[in-house]
């Protein structure tokens, strides 16, 4: 196969860590990222367009010949990135806007659910607050209050009590998160332990692409408010081959069947976050992307090439693709949060030590970093840096990932110190 010329959309760590693992392919020819971020730029060509630029990313597109197309967040699919894509025939990894509402709508998703016999939690959807809490009259705390689009990853309150609950209602109705909250989802609590499954769609055929945990709240020991994530690791021994199979035939085949008959095929990555629970998994909700931190590790862990699965998905050839090869490896990633993370991070603040040399058993992937006047890498976001690593076991990935941190300087940046505690015993 002749060499690729590759755009790669996005500017967070989960793109840094694809863009990574993309220039290893002796199939990428031209990479170009955009916008990018300074990690980036050590493999990929730099290009100022917004995710959200649908007409420049195109046009960007054709002027470099786009043999691929890679989107990374959520938020270019929600405008139809990969739909105008489909109008001028670039293959392009990611779903349709459409078909993307298994992540942009939660009440799309619950619906969805109830529509296809998926395992998931009792919900309702609401507009208005008496009605939300007459909903929650049915319930016992705690409670699940979510709202229906997309948050950044914070629009999930979990609510001890009943005026909690009242509260996130009228937070979210009140426009907290914009039109994002113009719709409120109210689940019942599940009961058990959160991991991720990944798979890979074209439409018709879904590929398992490994599994991962997360760590959502800001401090140690799960305490805090819901973040984008904190950290993760792969992969997560709580997710046994047995209940990977009972996700896939209860959830993930039944999702991609009943995406395509109705027509909305999908395509690109599918993301479960499961509850493991008693009576077994249940859909937390889906991602139509990689998860961000999850994808770090996934990519350390990936032994083979990553370009030619991307193709085959974003082409419809998945059914004649080769398996995805694993390392037998344990990988971590902690997150580097600037201060003030999630509510009002402050950014500007200047990195130093991030672009040591760590070995070849830790990477760094930038996350929310940029170039001031002088040249000086800083914070311009949340989730700064991500601090990964590979270990024969967990405990010495999480050795090496702490370690390399403990070399790395943010005023007012912190980050967990218990990324594994799970996994690990440690609780």
């Amino acid at each position: 196969m002749e060499k690729l010329n590759i755009l790669l959309v996005g500017s967070g760590g989960r793109e840094h860590a694809l863009a990574w693992k993309i220039a290893q392919s002796p199939l990428c020819g031209r990479l170009v990222a955009a916008p990018g971020n300074p990690g980036m730029a050590a493999v990929a060509e730099l290009r100022a367009v917004k995710v959200t630029d649908v007409e420049g990313l195109v046009a960007l597109a054709q002027e470099i010949a786009a043999d691929l197309v890679v989107v990374g967040p959520e938020s270019a699919l929600e405008v139809g990135l990969a739909d105008r894509l489909a109008e001028i025939g670039i293959p392009c990894f990611g779903g349709s806007q459409r078909a993307a509402r298994l992540e942009t709508s939660k009440a799309f998703t619950k619906d969805f659910c109830a529509r296809h016999d998926l395992p998931t939690a009792a919900y309702g959807v609401f507009t208005d607050a008496p009605a939300a809490g007459a909903f929650l009259d049915t319930l016992q705390a705690p409670f699940v209050i979510k709202a229906d689009g997309l948050a950044a990853g914070k629009g999930v309150v979990i609510a001890q009590t009943r005026p909690e609950a009242d509260a996130a209602v009228l937070d979210m109705l009140g426009g907290r998160f914009g039109t994002a909250g113009a719709r409120v989802v109210i689940e019942e609590f599940m009961q058990g332990e959160e991991a991720s499954l990944f798979a890979l769609c074209d439409g018709k055929t879904a590929l398992l692409f490994g599994a991962a945990q997360d760590h959502k709240r800001a401090y140690d020991g799960d305490e805090g408010p819901n973040t984008g994530g904190m950290g993760t690791y792969s992969p997560p021994p709580v997710l046994t081959d047995a209940l990977v199979r009972q996700a896939w035939n209860e959830l993930i085949l039944p999702t991609v069947r009943g995406m395509a008959a109705e027509g909305n095929p999908y395509v690109g990555v599918l993301y479960a976050g499961l509850m493991l629970t008693p009576e077994g998994p249940k859909l937390v909700e889906y991602n139509a992307r990689f998860g961000d931190p999850e994808c770090q590790t996934l990519m350390l862990r990936l032994e083979s090439d990553l370009v030619p699965i991307l193709l085959a998905a974003a082409k419809g050839e998945l059914a004649g693709a080769a398996k995805p090869v694993w390392r037998d490896e344990a990988a971590i990633c902690v997150v580097l949060a600037a201060e003030g993370y999630p509510d009002a991070p402050n950014t500007g603040g200047v990195i130093t030590g991030a672009e040591a040399e760590f070995g070849d058993r830790a990477v760094i992937f930038h996350a929310g970093t940029a170039r001031d006047d002088a040249g000086q890498l800083v914070a311009s976001g949340g989730r700064v840096l991500n601090v990964c690593a590979l270990g024969t076991t967990l405990l010495e990935a999480r050795e090496a990932a702490y370690a390399a941190l403990e070399t790395i300087s943010l005023p007012g940046g912190f980050y967990r110190r218990d990324i594994g505690w799970r996994a690990l015993g440690q609780g």
